[in-house]
């Protein structure tokens, strides 16, 4: 079962519920975002950090940014946000890409009741974060055919479900071979800045049992 670093509870009004990675291993704390810039101070700290990860987030920061807009200044408002958002972590190659299509999908319905236009954003947004949780599974599933019994294999920062909005990208490999029952071992070097492959790697495998 992967770890569900993100996820977004209730409706339009609900809001996104992350894993503050900053406290791992020895704390399994949460970040409730109710406002985009909770968000944003998230990404900047690396309380949710990987690419596909903090494309997820801001996607859903965008909608909590735009929803109490009204009709006269919703553009505005989500050019504003999105741009904030964007300084958090402008190397994060997802970041840009999942504010783009947001605000792609915002000019694709602009002639939607505003009420429905939010409804939009964030069934959007969800689109988003399933598309990725596809993806990582794919992934999984190609990767695990190159796991050999027994192998000892070498992997680098962290690239499992704490970078993604599913079961990770490298590590899916090791979650789709460890239920097709291949032994392994796991080898994760620690990664600058925050010890991502002793610290979090390893804590995340621990949790798989691998």
């Amino acid at each position: 079962m992967a770890i569900q670093t993100l996820q977004w509870v209730g409706g339009l009004n609900g809001y996104l519920k992350l894993i503050d990675q900053t406290a791992l291993p020895t704390k399994k704390r949460y970040r409730i975002c109710r406002d985009w810039p909770t968000v944003f101070r998230a990404i900047q700290r690396l309380e949710v950090r990987g690419a596909p990860a903090i494309g997820v987030a801001a996607a859903y920061g965008l909608v909590l940014g735009i929803r109490a807009a009204d009709y006269a200044d919703f553009h505005k408002k989500l050019k504003r946000v999105a741009e904030k958002l964007l300084s958090s972590r402008p190397t994060a190659v997802n970041l840009k890409w999942a504010l783009d299509r947001m605000a792609q999908t915002a000019r694709s319905h602009k002639n939607k009741p505003i009420a429905q236009l939010k409804k939009v954003l964030l069934r959007e947004a969800k689109r988003i974060h399933a598309e990725d949780r596809q993806v990582c599974l794919a992934l999984g599933r190609y990767g695990s055919r190159l796991i050999k019994n027994n192998s000892a294999i070498l992997t680098y920062c962290n690239a499992g479900s704490l970078a993604t909005g599913g079961s990770g990208t490298a590590l899916s490999a090791f979650y789709q071979a460890k239920k097709q029952g291949k032994k392994f071992r796991v080898y994760a070097p620690e990664t600058r800045p925050l010890l991502q492959g002793a610290r979090l790697t390893t804590w995340e495998l621990s949790q798989a049992k691998i």
